[in-house]
Formats: C-alpha cells, sequence, structure tokens
C-alpha cells in the first residue's frame, strides 16, 4: 500500500484500490470517530436487525447475521463510504410475501427459501454490474433526494410512536399506524413513555454534556443495565427476551429447481428495491459529503453483499437510508465504522447475548425517531420554497408519496418523476432567436416572428439535441419563424450550438424542413455545427442534401457567407 506523501502525514493509501474504495485513502485521524460509530451501529441495529425477521418471517438469529458478513463484503468491494447495506424492512416485506406460501415461516425450508432469493438477487446485481447500469441513478436529482429523504424521516418516525407510547399498533401502513396511535392514546402506558422520553434527552443532550460518547450508546447500555437491576419487564415495559447466540454455518441453500424457478420473479422484485433504494441512499450522502459516487463498483458491493447473506444462511440485504443515518449522526465517515460493526456483532453472537434479553423494545424506538427526526431536511426545503417553488412542490410530493404509499413505491415515483424531468427539459427544451448585441456581439430573444440578425436572415437557437421526441416541435418552430414573418425570409439559420448529435428521426424531419423551405425560396443554413455533430449529418447522407456551403462552424461565417455585400461588411465588424 502507498505511504501517504510529504505534507500529509495523516493519510495512509493514497491512490485507489480495486478493493476497500469505501475506507481508502485512510485518515488516521477519524479511525477512532469511526470505530466508536461502528459500536454505536451495532448497539442500535441488533435490536433492529432482529426486529426485521419479524417482517421477513425469519429466525431472530438471523437478523444478526445481515449485521455480519454482508456489512464486512460491502466494506471490501463497495465504494459508498456511508452506505450500510444489512436488513431492511422494504426487501424484508416483499420476501415474506413472496415466500410465505411456499414454506411455513422459520422452518428450515422458510430459510433457506430466503437465503435463495438473496442468491438470485446478487445474481441480477451482478448482470446489472456487468452491464454498467450504475448511471441509473444519475436520473435522481437534487430535489428528488431532499423529498426522499424527508418523506423516509416521517415514515420512519411514524413507525415507530407505538413503540414509544406503548401502544400496540398492526398497521403496515404509516397511515394506519398513525391512526392506531391517536385512536388509542388512552391506552398509553407511562412507564414506557417514560424510558422512550429518557432516551430521547440522552441523545439530544450527550453532545454538550458528553461530546466523546455518543448518546445513543450510553441510552443502550444504562437501559439494559436498569432493566436487569428493576426488572422493567414487571412494570409492563416490553423487552426484547431471550437471544441465541453463535456465528453462522456457510453453506448452499438447498433447494430444488422448480424452488428457483417460483423464487425468481421474488428476487427480481428485490433486486428492483436494492437498485433504487441503495442508489438514492448512496447518492444523498455523497452529495451532502461532496463525494465522488461509483454506481457500478456500489453494485458489486451490494451483489457481495447479498451473496455473504445467502451462503451465511439470512435473508436478502439492502442498502438503509434509516441505518446510514444512524451511522453519519454517530460519527461515521467512512466503511471503517461498518467493519467496526460486523466485529461487535460477531463478538455479540459468540459471548454477549445474554444481556441483549433486558433491552426494553421502546429504546430502540425512540433511538430510531431521533434519527428520523434529523432525517427530515427542513434547511434542503426552506432553501427550494426560497429558490425554486415548483421544485419545492416535487420535493414535497415525493415526500408525501414515500409516507403515504411506502418507501419501496416512493422510490419508484422519485425515479420515474426524475426521469420525466430529464425528458421534459429535452422534449421541450429552451429555444431563442438571436439578435445582433452592442455590446455583447450576441443576445437571445424570445422566438417571435419578424426578428431578423439581419434583413430576410433568421437565426433560430435550439437548446438540446434533436432527436425523434422533439424533432417535431423544432422543425415547427421553424417554419413559425417563416410563415409568420411580416416581412420575406430569404434565409432560416440554425444555431446548431447546442445539437451535439441527431437520430434518424430527427435527420428526416430535418431534411423535410428543408425541403418545405426551398419550396417557398427559403434557403436553410446550419451554424456553429460541431464535429460530432457534422458526422452525424454525414452519416445521414444531410451534408450533400443541405451543402456543404451552408454549414458553418460559427454565426460569423455563416452571416458573412449568406448576408448580401452590405451587410457582411457590417457581420464582420460586429462579430
Amino acid at each position: 500500500m502507498s505511504i501517504a506523501g510529504k505534507g500529509n502525514g495523516k493519510r495512509l493509501g493514497r491512490y485507489r484500490w480495486p478493493l476497500f474504495q469505501g475506507i481508502l485513502p485512510l485518515d488516521r485521524a477519524q479511525i477512532l470517530p469511526n470505530l466508536m460509530a461502528g459500536l454505536t451501529l451495532a448497539a442500535l441495529n441488533i435490536p433492529q436487525a432482529m426486529g426485521y425477521t419479524k417482517i421477513a418471517g425469519t429466525p431472530v438469529i438471523t437478523g444478526l447475521y445481515t449485521l455480519l458478513l454482508p456489512v464486512a463484503a460491502f466494506a471490501v468491494f463497495g465504494a459508498s463510504r456511508y452506505l450500510v447495506v444489512a436488513a431492511d424492512s422494504a426487501t424484508a416485506a416483499i420476501l415474506a410475501v413472496g415466500i410465505s406460501p411456499l414454506a411455513a415461516a422459520s422452518s428450515p425450508k422458510y430459510v433457506a427459501l430466503a437465503s435463495m432469493v438473496a442468491l438470485l438477487a446478487a445474481g441480477f446485481l451482478l448482470l446489472a454490474r456487468l452491464l454498467r447500469l450504475g448511471f441509473l441513478s444519475d436520473f435522481l436529482s437534487r430535489t428528488v433526494l431532499i423529498g426522499f429523504l424527508t418523506g423516509v424521516g416521517f415514515q420512519v418516525g411514524i413507525s415507530v410512536l407505538g413503540e414509544m407510547l406503548g401502544i400496540p399498533v398492526t398497521s403496515k401502513t404509516s397511515v394506519g399506524q398513525l391512526g392506531a396511535v391517536l385512536g388509542n392514546l388512552g391506552k398509553l402506558h407511562w412507564p414506557t413513555l417514560a424510558v422512550s422520553v429518557g432516551v430521547v434527552v440522552v441523545i439530544f443532550a450527550s453532545p454538550r454534556l458528553v461530546p466523546r460518547l455518543p448518546g445513543a450508546l450510553l441510552a443502550v447500555v444504562a437501559t439494559i443495565g436498569l432493566s436487569a437491576a428493576l426488572d422493567f419487564a414487571s412494570y409492563g415495559i416490553d423487552v426484547l427476551g431471550p437471544v441465541a447466540g453463535g456465528l453462522p454455518r456457510i453453506s448452499f441453500p438447498e433447494v430444488s429447481w422448480s424452488d428457483v424457478n417460483a423464487l425468481l420473479p421474488i428476487a427480481g422484485a428485490c433486486f428492483v428495491m436494492i437498485v433504487a433504494q441503495s442508489s438514492v441512499t448512496a447518492r444523498a450522502y455523497a452529495t451532502r459529503h461532496h463525494q465522488t459516487l461509483d454506481e457500478n463498483r456500489d453494485l458489486l458491493g451490494l451483489c457481495a453483499a447479498d451473496t455473504a447473506a445467502a451462503l451465511s444462511g439470512t435473508f436478502v440485504v439492502n442498502g438503509s437510508p434509516t441505518q446510514t443515518a444512524m451511522v453519519e449522526t454517530s460519527g461515521g465517515s467512512s466503511q471503517i465504522a461498518h467493519l467496526a460493526t460486523a466485529a461487535t456483532v460477531a463478538l455479540v453472537l459468540l459471548f454477549l447475548t445474554g444481556p441483549l434479553k433486558f433491552l426494553p423494545i421502546c429504546v430502540l424506538g425512540a433511538i430510531v425517531f431521533v434519527v428520523a427526526v434529523r432525517l427530515v431536511d427542513v434547511k434542503g426545503l426552506r432553501t427550494l420554497l426560497r429558490n425554486s417553488p415548483k421544485e419545492f412542490n416535487l420535493a414535497v410530493v415525493t415526500a408525501v408519496a414515500v409516507v403515504f404509499i411506502g418507501v419501496e413505491h416512493g422510490i419508484l415515483l422519485a425515479l420515474v418523476w426524475s426521469m420525466l424531468q430529464h425528458v421534459r427539459h429535452g422534449y421541450r427544451p429552451n429555444t431563442a432567436v438571436i439578435m445582433r448585441d452592442p455590446v455583447e456581439h450576441w443576445r437571445m430573444d424570445p422566438v417571435v416572428p419578424g426578428k431578423m440578425i439581419e434583413p430576410g436572415v433568421v437565426m433560430y437557437w435550439f437548446g438540446a439535441d434533436l432527436y425523434y421526441a422533439n424533432a417535431n416541435h423544432f422543425v415547427e418552430q421553424a417554419n413559425s419563424l417563416v410563415k409568420d414573418a411580416a416581412s420575406p425570409v430569404r434565409w432560416l439559420v440554425v444555431d446548431a450550438g447546442a445539437i451535439t448529435d441527431i437520430d434518424f428521426s430527427a435527420g428526416r424531419a430535418l431534411l423535410e424542413l428543408h425541403q418545405d423551405l426551398a419550396k417557398q425560396g427559403v434557403a436553410l443554413a446550419l451554424a456553429r455545427v460541431s464535429t460530432g455533430l457534422r458526422a452525424d449529418l454525414d452519416q445521414q447522407e444531410l451534408t450533400g442534401v443541405i451543402g456543404a456551403n451552408r454549414i458553418f462552424s460559427s454565426r460569423k461565417h455563416c452571416l458573412a457567407a449568406v448576408c448580401p455585400p452590405e451587410a457582411e461588411g457590417r457581420a464582420a465588424q460586429k462579430g
């Protein structure tokens, strides 16, 4: 490994290895904070991961297994410094719905089927990596990310209210959960509420009182101790109860080929959720911390994590926004924290499962509630409202979708909406009529017939690549500038500075425009044609039809060629 160069004694491993990209370069000053963050994440995630097994329908111990080899595998093969890949409620729910008709919950066959789903999902992830499909996350705008994380914050906060208040909640939807809590406030369990409030106070107060110790870790250790000493269970406070220990046995899931065929659709649904949720979360934190995102490397890391999950006898794992927020708020800044989490879970599995039985369930709810509050991006929403009200509305709609129709559907909506935004910008791009300016030489005016850069010459700027979806719009505006002009137009010059390529459909539309203009006695010329666009014109045999002498690399040369002698002199002086 390369040692840091002169002037930077704190960093090790300056160049990027094919492995450990979420760790290197190593900052010595951040090792201890990341170890502490990993310990905190383990303390927070151990009971949460066991809770996810209730959703997935697998034995409690399999929840701890998701925090062992899968976490370590992503730390080795992934690239994101923040993304936590472990058990997640969305994929756990998809898994349970698909497998429950095939085997009894928590049975050996059920666990084998769950592990095979993880292995099949890993295969889909590997295929996505080979096809380099990581670019799909580039379609997620910052606006959508703000709305998504805000929605997740509300959704997660609502989901733990019942645990914090000691009110039984059976609904799987945020609306149902909130309704159950509000409708049963008379059944509020005061001792449970007291513990929850105490945990929230400790977490918020600890940065000032004990800044070097994570408040959430203090809360977990303290409540386990108090619960054991005071017997919280006798006061009606729900605790986890006995938890089995031991490391997982590495083996291949034993299922039949007919089972594999039945599991493919379930694995496909999990794959979509993994890619969508993981990419959203990884991009959100890369953007927040001004880091470069390597989506394709993360696909490989996710593949490795789900392979590790399958071979260690647990269920599918996913990039989790909640757990990623946990490690970030605990001071984690690289996958060192996640390796520390895996090491801590291994020690717990071997030696420390006993004390976990005293942990009050409401403590987990209170910790997750604090994380949820921090996920709500009030600052980002406020900035959007001030600078771009339309995008603020988009962020709010995304957040509402996450809360009301679920994280998985909210993610898909966010992806589709972001892509539609991109398509809309290309489908109806900005356009203008180029005019002369005495100071700047050129200016862009609204597209209004009658505006000419020189007598009889209209210069039309189109602000996007020409393709099948916007070609008709291009032709309609170009024709309007000619037909609706008050005085005759002799030349229509298309400023192609923003057009880098042109597909076959748009090429035919350009050819038809040239023919229609010729019938009206109007010549077509192209200005600011790039090398790439010229190659497309040549390949589609448009250069010969339009005329090589009517295709120019600059506005100045174009006007000098199409204007009469007196205008040519003015063009040379002003251009």
